[in-house]
């Protein structure tokens, strides 16, 4: 299992409509696979745009290609700007 992490920038003018297909897509996505996913941003805006991430904790295996696919339906690349990175981190089992 493991955790994901995708951020990306949004345009200011952008962000209440990204919002709403945001929270959308992932009420969807818990309800179908049972992930509890998040949603947050930097405080400050810089030049007109804001840095957003979504967090998809405890993923198993095809959640990245179901959540590309849904990302793709849901048009939310046509309010991002620029790329969205997604970053996968996994826990460290504990200490003996």
């Amino acid at each position: 299992m493991k955790d994901l992490y995708i951020y990306y920038q949004v345009k200011d003018e952008h962000a209440q409509a990204l919002e709403a297909r945001v929270r959308a897509l992932q009420a969807r996505l818990a309800e179908q696979s049972g992930v509890a996913p998040q949603l947050k941003r930097r405080p400050d805006s810089k030049d007109g745009l804001q840095t957003w991430m979504e967090i998809y904790p405890v993923v198993g295996e095809g959640f990245a290609d179901v959540l590309a696919a849904a990302t793709e339906e849901t048009g939310l690349l046509a309010l991002t700007h620029g790329q969205r990175h997604t970053e996968a981190f996994m826990d460290l089992p504990p200490c003996a």
